[in-house]
């Protein structure tokens, strides 16, 4: 591992969040102590699990050699993704020597990264339905946005009284907005551009002089994200708020 000091993995799907299909050039492969096998590369279009958004799935490919490494996990640590999976038809027995600098295909599973999308897009639409209904006082926390149940967490406090009819403004708004349709765009800036597009602030965990990446829902401010999105409003189909939940 130490040949991947001062590396790091270019995140492709900063740049085009629907791009499925790559080419990048292998860093390093080992085997973990749980026995998976690990690729780490110099770019991808695999989303990492990480921002309440779940990993992308999907296999890398090298014909001259003949292998199909099956991807079934992806990490981001110190600015490397780790690809972990198997070799297909391998059945533990294959002795692959691949050395720093061979080409590789990257095909990401488009189902799972359109769910993914769409989810973590309802979130941030969420966001911008708490503004429309007066609840912009709340600050927004962490974001699940897993298909096992998705949710978006706020802190301060909703008068129980007010619950149900908020809950059926959020949803009506949010459905109105995705029936309307509106540009998905997202781009890394300047903290400055950053600043002007997210409504004149940045929340405080992004430091001042960064570049940070900043999504942005149609004609509404923008805010810092690192993950898929779909490409219009309307391309999340539905919303449907289940509950809001005091704590």
């Amino acid at each position: 591992m130490d040949s991947n000091e001062m590396k790091k993995t270019k995140l492709e799907y900063f740049d085009d969040m629907w791009k499925l299909q790559s080419k990048a050039s292998i860093l390093s492969h080992f085997q973990g102590e749980d026995g998976r096998h690990v690729l780490i590369l110099d770019s991808t279009n695999f989303h990492p699990q990480g921002g309440g958004q779940p990993y992308d799935t999907g296999y890398i490919s090298n014909t001259d050699l003949n292998f199909k490494f099956i991807v079934e996990d992806v990490r981001l640590k110190d600015e490397l993704v780790f690809h972990y999976g198997y070799f297909e038809n391998c059945d533990g027995q294959c002795d692959w020597k691949l050395d720093e600098g061979i080409e590789v295909c990257l095909f990401v599973d488009e189902k799972r990264r359109n769910l993914n999308s769409r989810l973590h897009s309802a979130g941030h639409l969420l966001d911008i339905c708490m503004r429309n209904v007066g609840l912009d006082y709340l600050e927004p926390g962490k974001g699940y946005h897993f298909p096992d149940g998705p949710f978006v967490e706020y802190k301060g406090k909703v008068p129980q009284a007010e619950l149900q009819n908020k809950q059926k403004e959020i949803e009506l708004d949010a459905n109105a907005l995705i029936s309307k349709g509106g540009t998905v765009y997202a781009a890394v800036l300047t903290y400055e551009e950053a600043s002007n597009m997210c409504g004149g602030h940045l929340p405080d965990y992004i430091s001042k002089g960064s570049t940070p990446r900043i999504v942005r829902f149609g004609n509404n401010p923008g805010c810092p994200c690192g993950g898929t999105h779909v490409a219009d409003i309307s391309e999340i189909q539905g919303l449907k708020v289940l509950q809001i939940r005091l704590q």
